[in-house]
């Protein structure tokens, strides 16, 4: 029954890809494989930086990204910058072959130019990655993954997927200090920026999955840019814009021992019109419809963390689910502040999240919960995580945040896992499930408990994470609007909770004094409050942020059959 939440292949609604190619007839999903768990960017580059060094001639190393910082560290170890790590790869035979983002003017605050360096030095090595602008206008490429496949192991072959890019401020562990080496942040989050992510490992038959939707993206005829004057700069600068050919794909790897996850990659690619991707002419919508199609059987608890919970779509998305099922409730963790400050750009980022928390609260006042996390010392943490977990059997983790331009404008990629026993046999999840790992392991971290003692029932998770919040929200009390200081106002009524505020600069807001803080990172949040004239001017900014890719169709989602 794992079609009860998984897409079949012709609701994809995307008959040129291959990504099903190779599975049997009305399946879009592979089976057999191991899926783990990779919170946090520490855990995930040291992973990365141990399995690469053990790759050898004729291996195949395969990546894309949004953003790839060649000078960001895997490890401690001086030498274990992204750059080296691949250059020295592909000097050892691996056929190393990335595709990065080519991101707007580095003027305007972004990255290409590193995107570029990046290239020039594994090109030097003798692999090959290349910026890649085929988007929509103020769109993006999202994805971000990593293939590894050994060409005398294929036991041995995995694929990373996930929220976690391959760049400065990612290298965080559950301690929340933050990466040596940060990126520019808004003050409030200190001199070192904490960071929550995730990502995920995958063995077995689905990593050929992953590996499908880099080919595709590598060989599709569409040229790199279309842009005149990206174009110009780079024939100026001798920069490559056509791919070198990828050995043969090899077959699936095989099924692992005791491996019982089921793993269906999504994405989203845009509507590029008659610049189209061979392999989706009309764009692809499987994240958000097999989000749907997933939700429509929510029976208990929706657990989900994201960047950003953006837009009256998504709002509705959720919010239609909650009051179809009296007894459906939602978790949210989000970022208590975003990763953007200003008089323009703060208002409509803001703006987006108050469009979803409203349709939210109205929708079920009393069974929605929207949290912020704090790190250890008192600063917010950024919350990265691109996760959603429904009734612990059926879990997404992928690039794809809970807005519209992930679900229409930008390309994303995703994998949501199943336990093949529950869809088997059904009943409760095993405590061994992926979903349910998952799960524990998050809370376990937000609330100070080891996983092991997370309760699996979704009404002691809800009192467990509230009564933390409450706890963690008395301890810091409530001082008051002043003047310079970061207000995220306290939740409608009956969600009980207090104000959040930091310090643009300098040391978080204290709290008791002689009381030591209780164990956790949770703090209540609820809908921003925006004055009469930023809510005249912030939905056309917000647009800017938050575009709507669908040409035309009102939210980019379509209720499943």
């Amino acid at each position: 029954m794992l079609d009860h939440l998984f897409l079949r292949p012709s609701e994809r609604e995307n008959p040129h890809t291959r990504v099903d190619a190779h599975h049997p007839d009305d399946v879009a999903w592979s089976t057999g494989n191991r899926v783990r768990p990779l919170v946090h960017g520490a855990p995930y580059f040291a992973e990365l930086h141990e399995r690469i060094a053990g790759m050898g001639e004729g291996d195949l190393l395969l990546f894309a990204d949004w953003r790839g910082d060649p000078d960001e560290r895997l490890t401690d170890d001086p030498r274990s910058t992204l750059s080296a790590v691949l250059s020295d790869a592909a000097r050892r035979g691996v056929v190393v072959r990335g595709l990065l983002w080519r991101s707007h003017w580095r003027r305007l605050g972004f990255h290409s130019e590193k995107s570029r360096l990046l290239g020039i030095e594994i090109d030097e090595a003798g692999g090959q990655c290349l910026r890649d602008m085929r988007v929509a206008p103020g769109g993006s490429h999202h994805q971000k993954f990593v293939v590894l496949r050994h060409r005398d192991d294929p036991a041995g072959d995995i694929a990373f997927v996930g929220g976690i890019d391959l760049c400065h401020s990612r290298r965080d562990t559950a301690e929340h200090r933050g990466d040596p080496q940060p990126i520019a942040m808004p003050g409030v989050f200190g001199p070192r920026p904490a960071w929550h992510d995730v990502h995920c490992a995958i063995q077995g038959p689905a990593v050929h999955d992953v590996e499908t939707c880099f080919r595709e993206r590598w060989d599709d005829t569409t040229p790199l840019t279309s842009n005149p004057g990206r174009i110009a700069s780079s024939l100026l600068q001798r920069e490559d814009l056509s791919t070198r050919p990828l050995p043969e794909q090899a077959p699936p790897p095989p099924p692992v021992e005791g491996g019982h996850e089921a793993v269906q990659v999504l994405r989203t690619y845009p509507d590029l019109l008659a610049a189209g991707f061979d392999f989706a002419p009309h764009g692809e919508r499987s994240v958000a419809l097999g989000n749907g199609k997933a939700l429509a059987g929510a029976q208990r608890l929706v657990y989900l963390e994201d960047q950003y919970l953006w837009s009256e779509e998504v709002g509705r998305h959720f919010g239609e689910a909650l009051a179809r099922n009296p007894e459906l409730r939602m978790i949210a963790v989000i970022p208590i502040h975003p990763d953007v400050d200003g008089s323009v750009s703060l208002p409509a980022q803001l703006y987006g999240r108050k469009l979803a928390m409203d349709v939210l609260l109205e929708a079920a006042p009393d069974r929605v919960a929207l949290f912020g996390l704090t790190s250890p010392a008192g600063y917010p943490v950024y919350v990265h995580s691109k996760v959603c977990i429904i009734d612990d059997r059926w879990a997404s983790v992928g690039s794809d945040n809970f807005n519209r331009r992930s679900w229409t404008n930008d390309s994303e990629l995703s994998c949501t896992v199943q336990d093949e026993r529950v869809a088997r046999d059904g009943g409760r999840a095993p405590r061994d499930a992926f979903a349910l790992r998952l799960r524990r392991e998050l809370v376990g971290e937000h609330v100070g408990l080891d996983p092991d003692d997370v309760p699996d029932d979704p009404d002691e998770i809800w009192d467990l994470m509230a009564r933390s919040a409450d706890a963690l929200d008395a301890w810091y009390g409530d001082a008051g609007p002043s003047r310079g200081r970061v207000h995220v106002p306290r939740p409608k009524a009956p969600i009980r909770g207090t104000a959040v505020r930091w310090r643009r600069r300098g040391r978080p807001a204290a709290g008791r004094l002689g009381e030591p803080r209780p164990p956790g990172r949770l703090r209540r949040l609820g809908p921003p409050e925006l004055s009469r004239g930023q809510l005249l001017w912030a939905p056309r900014v917000y647009d800017l942020f938050d575009p709507n890719g669908t040409l035309g169709r009102a939210d980019g989602v379509r209720d499943p059959d």
